[in-house]
């Protein structure tokens, strides 16, 4: 398809299908992010279910559509969704949108997307912003390879686990963040990854007083330790690249013992230097214990 062609569809602007459910992006923070076509589907719909009515009204007041709201969030979604598909059964149209950004993603979105395709009904996207996609296309690391992580886990156990899947992780990161968990992060990013490891952190994307932070999570937790976090932060933490040390076992056992001397806790010893060295942390653990009984 050559420009003319693209043109020509963006000015027709053809009436939503009957029995489809649209996923419509919209905007992070700048309303200019709101593109054409998602303006128009948002006035023609039968109705347009999101995540808070009063939010996604003040949006609807803006373009001027009268469409009727619902609320879908993870709290009714199960409701909902058959509420949503009895509509699309009778040829209605939907759209679904979410407080900001892509719908799906980190948020209410795939259970619907589920349950309309498997009862033969219609999905089309209508392309918008996403926090995650356009922080890591400002940060500079590699984006070639990129994987997505949304907010972590509130259960400590499960969140520290995650944690150590990530210091590990070869591939650029993406990780959300509130502003009141952004230093323990950081905090427990520096233990794991090293001081070191490259990262950019994103606020206010979009918005008059966007900025990005970094290079390092060093650098970042300095910037923290002297401006209050302010907003939701988009968090792009490169891969780990570290290339394993090749040591024999003996070599392996004796870095092991030289941190427990040093005043390391032997779990996190053996962790440290299963990192370092590719040996397993449950066999170095092991040999330490069994060294102990003796």
């Amino acid at each position: 398809m050559d420009l003319i062609d693209a043109h020509k569809i963006t000015q027709t602007r053809p009436e939503p299908r009957p029995g489809t459910l649209y996923i419509v992006g919209t905007p992070i923070g700048n309303l200019g992010d709101l593109s054409p076509r998602a303006k128009s589907l948002l006035n023609k719909v039968s109705l347009i279910a999101c995540e808070d009515t009063r939010r996604s009204g003040q949006l609807l007041k803006i373009i001027e559509s009268k469409v009727p709201l619902i609320s879908y969030h993870k709290h009714n979604l199960k409701s909902r969704i058959s509420e949503i598909l009895e509509i699309l059964d009778k040829n209605g149209s939907i759209a679904l949108i979410s407080d900001a950004g892509l719908p799906g993603i980190n948020d209410p979105g795939e259970e619907l997307v589920r349950s309309a395709r498997l009862n033969n009904h219609e999905v089309i996207c209508i392309p918008g912003p996403c926090a995650a996609t356009t922080a890591l296309v400002i940060s500079g690391l590699p984006s070639e390879r990129f994987c997505f992580e949304g907010f972590l886990p509130k259960k400590q156990s499960i969140r520290k686990e995650r944690l150590k899947e990530i210091s590990e992780e070869r591939r650029t990161i993406v990780i959300y963040e509130s502003p009141h968990k952004i230093q323990k992060l950081l905090e427990d990013l520096s233990i794991l990854c090293g001081k070191e490891r490259p990262i950019q952190i994103a606020r206010e994307l979009t918005k008059r007083y966007e900025e990005s932070i970094g290079e390092t999570i060093e650098q970042a937790i300095e910037y923290f330790n002297k401006n209050k976090p302010k907003g939701e932060f988009t968090i792009v933490l490169g891969g780990n690249n570290k290339k394993k040390e090749k040591i024999t076992e003996s070599e392996a056992l004796s870095k092991l013992n030289k941190l427990i001397k040093q005043g390391e806790k032997s779990n996190f010893a053996a962790r440290k230097v299963a990192e370092e060295t590719g040996y397993t942390k449950k066999w170095l653990y092991s040999k330490l214990h069994k060294k102990l009984d003796k």
